[in-house]
């Protein structure tokens, strides 16, 4: 497969799936779309393998394991005299190893974003696998955020471009931000998943039990102290969007808008769980297309004047 075609399966797959990112690769680049499109393709993959619930964790495990060992042969035949880039047949490979070596992307990130994503398939110690896996303070969450969002903020700006190291903390905190995001548009579906991201002190602080978060799943109606309890995580991932604002103007020109249309997309979703007074129970929240679309306009603006600037 040739390596144009390999980007075009990638760009399809982020079309698709990837909803708000996808909105923020339209203002880059062609080079830069194609190769955010292909990390996108890469992480979309790990995602759906860890997420498959039709298969036990087990084989999940497993599958993650057989996936992975063909990432990294075709990573090993594509840096050595084994082979090149095309050695495999994998579209996503394909790409991201192209991605790799035109943004100097180490392996390494990129086994970071996997070991984030499998986190909820490790073999639990002293738990049995039907209990779900908690994080008992915030800096327990902060380091599965880091795994499986800032360290796809730190591919990003390498794709991005940037000169001052300051980006790379900022990235980090960035994507803090978006997944403490997540994390609260998601308290209901997660809790049905077997999955409990709320930190056990933030719980403990306000009275609340897992039981509790599992009636609130089926239908319960919220208590203002549970209100509160979001409220607290959702200040926390205020605190982190300061550093979006600092991250935009270190990137490099013609990258800038597709950084502000992603903070912008999802700083809105959280300004939208805080209007519904943190109840992410009754509703799921999201932005409206129309206001992607006059997001991405505006971007698409700041973008062609960008490229003016030079």
């Amino acid at each position: 497969m040739r390596t144009a075609e390999a980007y075009k399966y990638c760009r399809d797959v982020a079309r698709r799936e990837a909803k708000n990112f996808y909105w923020a690769f339209r203002v880059l680049p062609r080079h830069k779309s194609d190769a955010m499109c292909a990390v996108y393709a890469f992480m979309r993959h790990a995602d759906d393998i860890a997420d498959d619930e039709s298969k036990s964790i087990e084989a999940r495990r497993a599958e993650m394991t057989t996936w992975l060992h063909a990432w990294r042969a075709s990573r090993i035949a594509s840096t050595s005299n084994l082979g090149d880039a095309t050695s495999t047949t994998d579209p996503v490979f394909i790409a991201l190893g192209d991605t790799q070596q035109r943004f100097s992307i180490p392996d390494a990130l990129l086994e970071e974003l996997v070991a984030g994503t499998t986190m909820d398939l490790e073999p639990r110690a002293h738990t049995e696998e039907s209990q779900p896996q908690t994080y008992a303070t915030f800096d327990d969450l902060y380091r599965y955020c880091y795994l499986v969002a800032s360290v796809v903020g730190l591919v990003c700006i390498r794709i991005f471009g940037y000169t001052d190291p300051r980006a790379e903390q900022l990235a980090e905190e960035t994507g803090v931000a978006f997944q403490l995001t997540n994390i609260l548009r998601d308290v209901k579906e997660d809790a049905e998943r077997n999955r409990i991201y709320i930190p056990i002190d933030l719980m403990d602080e306000f009275g609340e039990s897992i039981p509790e978060l599992r009636e609130l799943a089926a239908g319960r109606a919220m208590t203002e102290r549970e209100r509160g309890m979001l409220a607290t995580l959702a200040i926390r991932a205020e605190k982190y969007y300061v550093a979006a604002g600092k991250l935009i103007p270190l990137l490099d020109r013609d990258s800038r808008a597709a950084m502000g249309v992603l903070v912008t997309i999802y700083h809105r979703l959280l300004s939208e769980i805080a209007a519904h007074e943190m109840d992410v129970f009754t509703t799921r929240a999201t932005v409206s297309t129309p206001t992607k679309l006059a997001i991405l306009t505006r971007g698409a603006i700041m973008a062609a004047w960008n490229r003016v600037l030079g």
